[in-house]
């Protein structure tokens, strides 16, 4: 696929010499520097690209309070520069915080910035924060996006410190994979800085503004695949080592010395992990050519991404061990509680141990020992006698053999099966604490009794493991009133041995309530497209939240293309009497 783009990638931050402060801030607008209060990216020169029309002088001038599309709720104005403006809003109708950007519709790149955010819109990967909605409205285009309070930014990370070897490894893995992703489908990022990267609470690396940060400040470039992979070994660089890989300080980091040109991680920090370091030169640029001298130069991200894969797999650290403290013995417990404390007698002190008692050498004691044993044999002889004779009183009893069983159902030697008592389902809704929704429109098919239709998931590219992306996703069903749940019958809509749900007890309807904290009632996994749940004590609720951790490889359908997804075609839940 030929490469093309609408952005290029800046390799060196020359709008600052302040560093940014150790303290770790919340990474929440896209390509916005919420420590400092200004554009995280913002004017540099450009290495690998060129900024083209250039921008009005001043943003739309909006205040909080104004509202977009009668539902986007502007609340604080994070920064303007080139002639827009980035917000952190409120989305009234499914309350929760959004990103926007705004600038006025005769911006000379307003066509452009709203093509890009398009176009990221349709690649749907989460591992990018994902565009919402991009409107031209009013005079005025905007470009909403996900906000992400309990993210941190790689700049304040980097301000703490270098990343550990496994940590580096994920960030150059994730960051790698996710961008030859993007580039499959003809998108470029062009603007893959320390601020672009966010670790969520989970350990998990997600990227913000693709396409659409370099469209907001009109730069291109000629080789975006090039441009992304070379910004990427910055990066690793920079995890590294906590230096910037060129002459230039920027993000907070110190640059290299000057005129030393481009040196291996291992020589500006001692004890840098030696294949991340080569990985991290073989995709940096030095005039056209690799720095390592070892492996040829990687210029995509597909190919970084492969090295990336073919290298031994990087352990985490194993957790350091703390002896506990010695106990001590308060005075109570040492029988001086209420007696006055000698001037200069620390009040705990440690009782002296003491030593136990040596075993039974004697002839008595090895007397003793020989009578329990004894009654311990005899006792197990006795309990053995007494199981046999009850065995075989029982199968000479009538009934007992295949040709005189005269038992009725419902008796204790053929009791009757239990019975489930269907409950009705009121209303559902998705369950998304992490995420953006998956179909909404398909919520009431996953409980209806038509088994064509359901409610469908997100594709996902890696699997069939949820973690790679978030804790999980479901959906949350009201049975009117509290029930005593004790089974759930589901069917899924593609086959598989992969699919894991679990059933919770839920407070209410809302997705704000964290599902940890929730009372599992069952769990399973399929092995085709049916799933059968029951618990042995029924749980009185009356929100019931299906939250999915792992789903099926699937081929592709009408909806999406083939990858890691699922459906619910019908919901059941029962008690069981």
């Amino acid at each position: 696929m030929a490469e093309r783009s609408t952005a290029a990638v800046d390799v060196a931050d020359n709008s600052g010499d302040e560093p940014l402060t150790a303290q770790a801030a919340q990474a929440t607008s896209d390509g916005v520097d919420t420590q400092n209060g200004r554009a995280a990216d913002g004017p540099m020169p450009d290495k690998d690209g060129e900024r083209t029309n250039a921008a009005p002088a001043a943003a739309p001038e909006l205040h909080s309070g104004h509202k977009l599309a009668r539902r986007y709720r502007l609340e604080e104005c994070v920064t303007r520069v080139d002639g827009f403006s980035s917000w952190r809003a409120m989305d009234e109708k499914l309350r929760r915080a959004v990103g926007v950007h705004l600038m006025p519709a005769d911006h000379a790149r307003a066509r452009s910035v709203l093509a890009a955010a398009r176009s990221s819109a349709l690649l749907g990967d989460p591992r990018f924060v994902q565009v919402l909605d991009a409107v031209e409205e009013n005079d005025v285009v905007y470009v909403v996006h996900e906000w992400l309070p309990d993210a941190t930014e790689l700049t304040a990370l980097l301000a703490a410190g270098p990343l550990e070897a496994h940590e580096a490894y994920q960030l150059v893995s994730q960051v790698s994979q996710a961008m030859a992703a993007a580039h499959r489908e003809g998108l470029a990022h062009l603007r893959l800085t320390p601020s672009a990267i966010l670790r969520t609470s989970t350990g998990q690396y997600r990227i913000r503004g693709l396409a659409v940060n370099a469209a907001l400040r009109g730069i291109t470039s000629e080789t975006p695949q090039r441009a992304d992979t070379e910004a990427i070994g910055a990066l690793l660089y920079a995890a590294l080592t906590q230096r910037w890989p060129y002459e230039s300080d920027a993000y907070g980091l110190t640059g290299l010395p000057k005129g030393v040109g481009l040196i291996a991680p291992d020589q500006v920090r001692a004890g840098v992990h030696r294949g991340l370091g080569e990985l991290a030169m073989r995709a940096l640029a030095n005039d056209g050519a690799t720095a390592s001298r070892q492996e040829p130069a990687c210029t995509t991200p597909d190919e970084l991404a492969k090295a990336v894969a073919a290298m031994p797999r990087i352990r985490p650290p194993e957790p350091a061990f703390t002896a506990p403290p010695e106990y001590q013995h308060t005075t109570y417990q040492q029988g001086t509680y209420g007696r006055p404390t000698p001037p200069g007698v620390n009040t705990v002190q440690s009782r002296p141990v003491v030593p136990p008692p040596p075993p039974l050498q004697s002839r008595t004691g090895r007397v003793l020992k020989w009578g329990v044993a004894a009654l311990l044999i005899a006792a197990l002889g006795l309990g053995s006698w007494q199981l046999a004779d009850r065995l075989l009183g029982r199968t000479n009893q009538p009934g007992s053999s295949g040709t005189s069983n005269n038992t009725k159902p419902g008796t204790d030697d053929n009791p009757k099966p239990p019975e489930r008592t269907p409950l009705a389902i009121k209303g559902a809704a998705e369950y998304y604490p992490d995420e953006k929704p998956q179909d909404l429109d398909g919520v009431s098919k996953s409980y209806d009794t038509d088994p064509s239709s359901f409610w469908r998931t997100y594709r996902y590219d890696d699997g069939p493991d949820m973690g790679a992306y978030k804790e999980g996703l479901g959906l949350v069903f009201d049975l009117g009133e509290e029930q005593e749940v004790s089974a759930a019958s589901i069917a899924f809509r593609y086959p598989g041995d992969h699919t894991t749900a679990t059933i919770y007890a839920a407070p209410s309807l809302s997705s704000s309530t964290p599902i940890k904290s929730m009372k599992q009632i069952a769990t399973g996994t399929t092995k085709d497209q049916q799933l059968e749940l029951a618990t042995e004590t029924p749980v009185k609720t009356r929100y019931v939240v299906l939250w999915l951790t792992a789903m099926p490889k699937a081929g592709p359908s009408e909806f999406s293309g083939a990858g890691y997804k699922q459906g619910i075609s019908n919901v059941v839940f029962s008690r069981i009497s």
